[in-house]
């Protein structure tokens, strides 16, 4: 199964992809925002497996990374058994955290269900404090911090939540 054509895959990368399962179904008929946030997180997990910052570096390092903020966006239904892909940018970076977003596509037909932003810190998992990113981890989240750079910046990005009036 690949991207649609309407999806950037050229400039981001998929970092998930998946089913919509029976479980994930809720009393209104659609895919319940629990399991969007877990899609999401294994879209989070498959972008920072590129930076190496993946399940033989945490057992070898004893750090991994924590979510600090996350904000999900529902655009569309996506239902039962319906094919999805997530990808993935990096929207900034310094020494320790990683601002991302994620947009899920349905992946057959193209359109855009949902997106998450989320900002993840480098944590030292022994001391439970933040540490700086190892030196090649650094260079691999600069340079596609550098790449994204030059795409346009997603419009659900830094939204904040509030009631829209046209007073």
């Amino acid at each position: 199964m690949h991207p649609p054509s309407d999806i950037r895959s050229d400039a981001l990368p998929v970092t998930g992809r998946g089913l919509v399962r029976d479980d994930w179904i809720d009393y209104n008929g659609h895919m319940n925002v629990a399991y969007y946030v877990l899609a999401f997180d294994q879209g989070t997990d498959g972008l920072l497996d590129l930076f190496g910052l993946d399940a033989d570096y945490r057992g070898r390092t004893a750090h991994s990374t924590f979510a600090l903020e996350m904000h999900v966006t529902y655009k569309r239904e996506i239902g039962h058994a319906e094919p999805y892909l997530i990808t993935s940018r990096v929207l900034d970076a310094d020494h320790k955290r990683i601002h991302m977003f994620h947009e899920m596509h349905h992946a057959t037909e193209g359109w855009l269900a949902a997106s998450n932003e989320v900002i993840t810190m480098h944590i030292d998992l022994t001391r439970r404090r933040s540490r700086a990113f190892p030196p090649e981890v650094q260079a691999r989240v600069d340079a596609m911090k550098a790449a994204h750079a030059q795409l346009p910046r997603p419009a659900a990005a830094g939204h904040t939540i509030a009631i829209g009036r046209a007073d």
